[in-house]
């Protein structure tokens, strides 16, 4: 099998989650692509804190975040469109990404407000790393929800 050919498994190892917020795309952007906001719309409480002044800006940049059990995560943003998507791998501090990322599409609609795509995609995750294919297998969609109905109440309240 060639690495271009996907594996049955593929379609397992992507997990999305959307829905409409009555916001401008704009300003659900700011509060995605800006690391210290973000442990305010995290759904599954698992971000601790992010300096301020590391606001995502292109495909390269890396921000640093520490989890709530401590763990310090650099977080390498390899896809971005201002306004309309970001998505970026993780990986311990100091380390490679291992294969396993996050990203955010943003649709603006003609009423005004946004649909709202979140993706955990661990496809390039390999199957030797067990102990973290083993926890990428606990993503939800309703996990992923909880980030995007959280996201609502900040931009919509």
């Amino acid at each position: 099998m060639t690495q271009d050919t996907p594996r049955p498994e593929d379609a397992q190892r992507v997990v999305t989650a959307s829905r409409e917020i009555a916001a401008p795309a704009e300003a659900l952007f700011a509060l995605i692509a800006d690391p210290a906001q973000q442990p305010r719309w995290d759904g599954n409480d698992n971000l601790a804190e992010a300096a301020p002044g590391q606001r995502v800006r292109a495909v390269g940049d890396v921000f640093v975040m520490t989890n709530r059990n401590g763990g310090v995560r650099d977080n390498h943003v390899v896809a971005f469109t201002e306004g309309r998507e970001i998505v970026w791998r993780t990986a311990p501090h100091g380390e490679q990404p291992p294969g396993h990322q996050w990203g955010w599409e943003l649709e603006p609609l003609a009423d005004g407000g946004t649909r709202v795509t979140h993706r955990y995609d661990f496809t390039d995750l390999p199957d030797a790393q067990e102990q973290r294919l083993a926890k990428a297998r606990l993503m939800t969609p309703e996990k992923l929800r909880a980030s995007l109905d959280r996201l609502a109440e900040l931009a919509e309240g």
